[in-house]
């Protein structure tokens, strides 16, 4: 029996914008919708429904706020069927245009129809590459959609007549228009007869840090997740070589990268044979190339950490914060320090006064950016703050701005890149890894009921004066025990609000940033060449313009816990 049955897209008001059905008789989009809503929030990917004839599977994803939900009567691979929701997404993101928007879809459903029918037929899984997907499908464009606004046939090559037929003019995969073309190879990633007027190779190395810090500044993980983003606009069938390299050689690189995975165009046993270098053939246009986990720890870190508690911290991140709670004579205060890893600050250093963390304008911009300077900038620090606090009464930044408003979850503080700059500069001078401080002020519901009340207010007590013979004058004989009595109830007070306070302290600080020209692994690209023997309609003495970009991003990615 066929694997997918039907296709069901939501916007997110839970309107169905494209219903499609490859084969059988599965619920419809009405049916299935309210099934799949009363689940609970967080819903798995996977979902079995037993009230339907006959009992189904559904298979969902969102991507852009848009739900794409697939039922299924029979058994079938999980993971199998979601890369296909995964892959319809990317197919549609790449014609239609990012991001992928409701109205998108509704006003160019005749192409969908065309990307649906190609990608799957009759319920099994066909073609999915969108360079293969291009050959048979033409993607919309403006002067389409006039030709059809008023009633004019459009280009799209499967309505397009030809003098030899309706459905002559479609260049199937692997087969090429042109027999006697040397270049119409049947790659299935990569589209025939590719041309450019310029040859152009971009390699993008995206890191994203996760990294989790104990109280005392230990780290309790580390991990960062990278993307290399390859785009290759180069004529013909090139045959290309991109080889890696880390600080301690291919040996290195082998037991840093972990968790390898790769485009289908990778020859995994080049890769096995040479770890760290890629032999492929590129799809046309930009694409995911590989991806891969870097635990920066070390796998045996914990070995380490056991047998010598006392060891330091040996993380490589520019960026970092402090939180110190419960200051203040009443404990309502807590400290976020922002910390700068002066080794990084100094191995960054520009000309002019310039270093990692400074953002260079004018002339200088094109100096930054790269792996010699790199840049640091968007810092963000997110404070989460306890639910029992009504308000933050002050926030005193000593560099950029924080914002908090009552009824918000957490205080932001931003650093702009100008202050960054002079922060750094203050490092170098002093040494110091704090360079900017955020203290704020909690108000919980114990304070605003102290000032409604208007503090501890104005007591009548009824008591007895009495004349002293000897002494001339009037003596309260109990005022020398409620003063005894007075200062103690204000120390117990005091403690009482002081374990109050506590709960009001944040639990912990993440910060975000980015650096451009810097990766947290250490990887780097050695070389990046074409193979001359192996491709197909390059010239010998071609030279391609290549580029190389790093970027490391940390969205929320270092947390200090408290």
């Amino acid at each position: 029996m066929s694997a997918i049955e039907a296709l069901y897209i939501f916007d997110e008001h839970n309107t169905c914008v494209l219903e499609h059905v490859w084969n059988g008789r599965p619920p419809s989009a009405q049916i299935l919708l309210p099934l799949y809503l009363a689940h609970q929030s967080p819903r798995p990917s996977l979902i079995y429904i037993s009230n339907t004839n006959p009992a189904s599977l559904i298979y969902s994803i969102v991507q852009d706020r848009l739900l794409f939900l697939s039922p299924s009567s029979v058994d079938t691979d999980p993971l199998a069927h979601l890369e296909f929701l995964h892959r319809v997404a990317d197919v549609l993101e790449d014609f239609l245009g990012s991001p992928l928007l409701s109205q998108k879809i509704e006003t160019s459903y005749d192409v969908i129809a065309q990307l649906l029918g190609e990608m799957c037929d009759g319920g099994t899984v066909a073609t999915t590459e969108p360079n293969a997907l291009r050959d048979v499908v033409e993607a919309p464009s403006w002067m389409n959609k006039l030709l059809g606004g008023v009633g004019l046939p459009s280009a799209s090559p499967s309505i397009t007549p030809s003098s030899s037929g309706a459905f002559s003019s479609i260049p199937r995969q692997g087969i090429s228009s042109n027999a006697n073309n040397s270049n119409s190879i049947a790659i299935p990633w990569r589209r025939n007869n590719v041309r450019h007027t310029s040859n152009e190779l971009y390699v993008d190395i995206i890191e994203t840090l996760h990294v989790t810090l104990s109280p005392s500044g230990r780290p309790l993980s580390a991990f960062a997740h990278g993307t290399i983003a390859f785009t290759a606009k180069i004529s013909g069938v090139p045959d290309l070589l991109l080889a890696l390299t880390a600080p301690g050689g291919a040996h290195s690189l082998a037991s840093i990268l972990q968790l390898p995975v790769f485009h289908p165009c990778v020859r995994l046993a080049r890769w096995k044979e040479r770890p760290g270098e890629l032999s492929f053939v590129p799809p046309d246009g930009r694409f995911l190339l590989a991806g891969y986990e870097v635990d920066l720890l070390g796998p045996d870190y914990l070995g380490r950490a056991v047998a010598s508690p006392k060891m330091g911290m040996n993380l490589n991140i520019p960026a970092s914060v402090e939180v110190r709670t419960g200051l203040g004579a009443t404990g309502s205060d807590f400290e976020v320090r922002l910390l700068l890893d002066p080794k990084f600050a100094s191995k960054g250093g520009l000309s002019g006064g310039r270093d990692a963390f400074s953002k260079p304008t004018g002339f200088g911009a094109k100096a930054g950016g790269t792996s010699s300077h790199p840049i640091v900038e968007d810092i963000l620090i997110r404070i989460p703050i306890a639910g029992g606090v009504r308000n933050l009464s002050e926030l005193r930044p000593s560099k950029g701005e924080a914002h908090y408003s009552p009824g918000d979850s957490a205080v932001e503080w931003r650093v702009a890149g100008r202050d960054a700059s002079a922060l750094s500069g203050n490092l170098h001078s002093s040494g110091a890894g704090v360079v900017a401080t955020l203290r704020c002020t909690v108000v919980g519901a114990q304070d605003d009921e102290e000032d409604e009340s208007g503090g501890a207010g104005l007591e009548i007590k009824a008591e007895t004066w009495e004349y002293d013979d000897t002494g001339g004058a009037y003596q309260n004989k109990k005022a020398d025990k409620e003063s005894v009595i007075d200062e103690k109830n204000s120390v117990d007070r005091s403690a009482k609000r002081i374990k109050s306070n506590r709960t009001l302290m944040p639990g912990s600080a993440s910060i975000s940033f980015q650096v451009k020209g810097w990766l947290a692994s250490g990887i780097k690209v050695d070389k990046l060449v074409i193979d001359t023997q192996r491709s197909r309609g390059v010239g010998a003495n071609m030279q391609p313009y290549k580029g190389v970009k790093y970027l490391t991003v940390s969205k929320d990615g270092v947390e200090i816990r408290c």
